[in-house]
């Protein structure tokens, strides 16, 4: 008898655990969506229009930083460095980093890069943004190999013929 009830808690909290993990999901889909334009403006000034690499826009790079920090398989605590790492520079903005001139915008982020947490962010949000910038364009950015075309360069073979990410 004794089995059977631990059976049955097991199976309870294994389904429990799912329901969970899925509202964690929920949760952290809506907090990237919070500060997803507040990554993308840095990632646009990263990769500004009219530099020899394509822009972040241009490359959809923002698209790619999504899908890949959102899959269950990321890193949760990256991932969730990613999220928070954007909402202390909104923070320390007082929420007004959108608004803000290019130039202002490259002192907020030189301040923000003094500090060692805004410096591990600024590294990981390079990181993830040259992937994305340089990775097949099976995965949603470096639309018409647009970033290897501007460097001259091809990417590797053979090619992947769906997203790692769809399995």
């Amino acid at each position: 008898m004794l089995k059977r009830r631990k059976f049955m808690a097991t199976g309870m909290l294994l389904g429990l655990s799912t329901c969970i993990q899925a509202k964690k999901q929920t949760v952290l889909m809506h907090s990237f969506q919070k500060v997803k334009s507040v990554i993308a403006a840095v990632q646009a000034h990263m990769f500004p229009v009219q530099s020899q690499l394509p822009s972040a826009n241009e490359a959809n790079v923002i698209a790619f930083l999504y899908e890949t920090i959102m899959h269950t398989s990321y890193d949760k605590d990256i991932r969730l460095f990613v999220i928070e790492g954007a909402e202390t520079l909104i923070a320390r903005e007082q929420k007004s980093f959108l608004d803000m001139s290019e130039e202002q915008r490259e002192q907020s982020l030189r301040r923000y890069e003094k500090t060692n947490y805004g410096s591990a962010w600024l590294a990981r949000i390079m990181t993830l943004t040259m992937e994305g910038l340089f990775s097949d364009p099976i995965y949603g950015a470096n639309k018409d190999e647009i970033a290897w075309k501007s460097i001259d360069m091809y990417g590797g073979l053979p090619r992947p013929r769906v997203k790692y990410l769809e399995h």
